[in-house]
């Protein structure tokens, strides 16, 4: 038998002040997902699809049982933690602005192909971790208030099992940091619309439980922009 989960018993077993079962979900699709649009502070709401995406995953809430839901307040993320609330019975559903999108600024509204264009962007690109967004934000500043918001809610419902409703970029930074990865390498965890990742926090340790599930999982092998594509 692998040695592992005997240190990881050990870790999940101690006492302390910080301690809860983190679920994260992205919120469902958009008509700009699709048009592989960014939408930054946009108040782009969920389309057909992706209320059908989020109403699939009710019934995984409701194995995974989340107890409270804080989502982002942008209005794709709180329609999303909506649907499930609802499926769940009516558990409340808090709203955190530390779990909002990354500010794009001047990006909102532009496609993939602009952007490719842009200097601002090639430079983001490269550098994401010392370079701002044209909105004002570091890769690193996204993951700071993000932890800070999912570190916040397990203070205030200690032993909880919460679900973050969120955004892509924000998930995959709270990731690399309850994982220890270097925020480098944030563009390395696929997270698709309306799928779960599981984090268990006890102090400063964390087991990841499963990351990016979803009902359907060919479409984690689809280019982000290969149906839009197609379509062209």
């Amino acid at each position: 038998m692998a040695l592992g989960p005997f240190y990881v018993a050990q870790k999940l077993s101690q006492g302390g002040a910080m301690r809860g079962i983190v679920l994260l979900m992205r919120h469902g699709e958009t008509a700009w997902n699709r048009e592989g649009r960014v939408m930054g502070q946009s108040p782009v709401e969920l389309d057909a699809g992706g209320r059908a995406q989020v109403e699939a995953a009710v019934p995984f809430a409701r194995t995974i049982k989340p107890e409270i839901i804080v989502t982002s307040p942008l209005l794709r993320a709180r329609q999303s933690a909506e649907i499930i609330a609802q499926g769940l019975g009516g558990i409340e559903v808090v709203e955190d602005s530390g779990l909002e999108e990354v500010r794009y600024g001047r990006w909102q509204g532009m496609v993939y192909e602009d952007l490719l264009k842009d200097s601002d962007y090639e430079r983001y690109r490269e550098h994401p971790l010392t370079t701002p967004t044209p909105g004002g934000e570091t890769i690193g500043q996204v993951q700071q208030r993000g932890v800070d918001a999912i570190l916040r809610s397990i203070r205030n419902h200690l032993g909880k099992r919460l679900l973050f409703v969120s955004h892509g970029d924000i998930i995959r930074t709270v990731l690399c940091h309850f994982m220890g990865l270097e925020l480098g390498h944030f563009r390395r965890i696929r997270i698709d619309n309306a799928t779960f990742s599981a984090v268990q926090v006890v102090n400063d340790f964390a087991e990841v439980k499963f990351l990016n599930l979803l009902p359907d999982p060919e479409r984690a092998f689809v280019s982000p922009f290969a149906r839009r594509n197609e379509k062209s």
